[in-house]
């Protein structure tokens, strides 16, 4: 197979026939398939030499979208209720915070020590009540288009948040606007990732970034985006400037179609990241031991570090997906606790949250970012006010809760919110929103706005060929 980074054979450039450059324009460049092409096409458009500023980039507004996949119990951890009868309020103790009169759970206390940053909004609802679905809902800001028949993504799903930032946001740096890790979500079994993360009926070209993270080693990659030894970058520049000089010749890309051109560009586009700081950015091995340990050695705290360094570096929107030993659990993934909910809750998950988002507050807050970054840390929906009670799933157990979309909370903080506030209240069982209710359409809509993309502007449905809003939902300006 003919590979556009080798000479040509004989070493004759004219060598190269039409058919085998647009062949070659179908390959991927060490490694990188053609939508990450397009993704680093899309981030070095307005820019292709990679030459925005520091200082403007440190200007721009970011936000870290923290995903508690699974869906954590409110009435446990940030809403309780110690005056409702034990078969409601549970096993766990509410503790003091370091704001007056704003309680947490006794399991999340570094956290209670940071909730001067933080503000809980109690009063997050929608009325979908199974996974995909709900994912989709709270990904998109948009109800789900189809009966709940499946967790898996469609073709007619509606446009992710980090999608759509990766249309409607700007690049920094070659690097773009919106990135996902350490994993898109998937329950073991299907053969599709869960329903709302891509760019759905709006094309799948617009998918952000995924940098995938090993749990096991704890860092990340891009894939393809890795020079292998035997190829140095003096040699893949050696290899450029040949290409360069085929393209001077007699069969510039130009002359052989879009694809060719298209190719170019992209090749073009990669080799600007590899050879700027791309490399060093995704290595996390670069950080100290102090500060990953400082973050915790988990999946969770070693992503939210990425994060804190990709929004350093200027990406606009870094969408971090919860990831522990349970992801792969047929009844219990990660936040889900459809039994054992206290012991799961208190032995696992508290423990790897306390750890990890308290620290990335706090780090956040001592490089000066937190101020232009809007940090959002939400599940799909809460569960169930009743142990044991039935919502959805009959693997819900006396010892767990299940789903409970009416009622739940998310964690906002930074980005000009202001801290230690509650927005919002549940009734005494935490079971239904009383006041100030918000919906994932307003939360999208917030996040819109503070990343400066107008929620009101349109796009193409290419599904339907129709036109839609990129949000519809209100921008919650009374948090400020």
């Amino acid at each position: 197979m003919l590979s556009i980074l080798s000479p040509p054979p004989n070493g004759n450039p004219a060598f190269f026939t039409r058919r085998e450059m647009l062949r070659a324009g179908g390959l991927s460049l060490l490694g990188l398939t053609s939508a990450q092409l397009e993704q680093l096409r899309q981030a070095a458009a307005d820019d292709p030499a990679g030459r925005s500023s520091r200082s403007a980039r440190h200007r721009r507004n970011a936000c870290v979208f923290l995903f508690l996949f699974g869906g954590p119990s409110q009435i446990d951890l940030w809403d309780m209720k110690p005056a409702a009868p034990l078969e409601i309020r549970g096993d766990f103790r509410p503790v003091s915070t370091c704001v007056p009169g704003i309680q947490l759970c006794e399991h999340l206390p570094r956290l209670a020590q940071q909730l001067d940053k933080v503000c809980l909004v109690r009063s997050m609802t929608h009325n979908m009540n199974v996974h995909g679905p709900a994912c989709s809902e709270i990904f998109s800001g948009r109800e789900y288009f189809n009966a709940p028949i499946t967790d898996q993504a469609d073709p007619q799903d509606w446009p992710s948040l980090s999608s759509m930032m990766m249309r409607f946001g700007q690049p920094s740096d070659g690097l773009p606007p919106s990135v996902v890790l350490p994993w898109y979500l998937q329950f073991t079994g299907q053969s599709r990732r869960i329903a709302g993360q891509t760019g759905g009926r709006m094309g799948e070209r617009y998918n952000a970034l995924l940098m995938q993270g090993n749990s096991e080693t704890l860092d990340f990659q891009v894939d393809g985006l890795r020079l292998e030894d035997s190829v140095p970058l003096p040699r893949v520049q050696q290899r450029r400037a040949l290409f360069r000089s085929l393209q001077a010749g007699k069969i510039a890309p130009h002359a052989l179609g879009r694809g060719a051109v298209e190719f170019s560009r992209n090749r073009e586009r990669a080799f600007e990241l590899l050879r700027g700081r791309a490399g060093e950015l995704f290595d996390i091995e670069t950080e100290t031991p102090r500060v990953r340990d400082r973050y915790g050695r988990t999946m969770v705290g070693q992503s939210l570090l990425m994060a804190r360094r990709l929004v350093e570096a200027g990406v606009s929107l870094v969408t971090v997906n919860w990831e522990d030993e349970t992801k792969i659990s047929g009844t219990n993934t990660c936040w889900d606790t459809h039994e054992n909910n206290f012991s799961k809750l208190k032995t696992l998950l508290c423990p790897m949250l306390d750890e990890a988002f308290p620290t990335f507050l706090a780090d956040l807050d001592e490089r000066g970012l937190l101020e232009t970054t809007l940090v959002v840390a939400v599940g799909e929906f809460g569960r169930t006010p009743h142990m044991g009670q039935f919502s959805q799933s009959n693997n819900t157990k006396k010892s767990g809760r299940d789903h409970w979309p009416s009622a739940f909370t998310a964690l906002l903080a930074g980005g000009g919110v202001r801290g230690g506030q509650v927005y919002g209240e549940t009734d005494r069982h935490a079971g239904f929103v009383k006041d100030n209710p918000v919906t994932p359409a307003d939360l999208t809509a917030t996040i819109f706005h503070h990343l400066g993309v107008d929620p009101g502007q349109e796009y193409v449905d290419e599904f339907r060929q129709l036109r839609h809003q990129v949000s519809d939902g209100r921008v919650l300006t009374e948090l400020g």
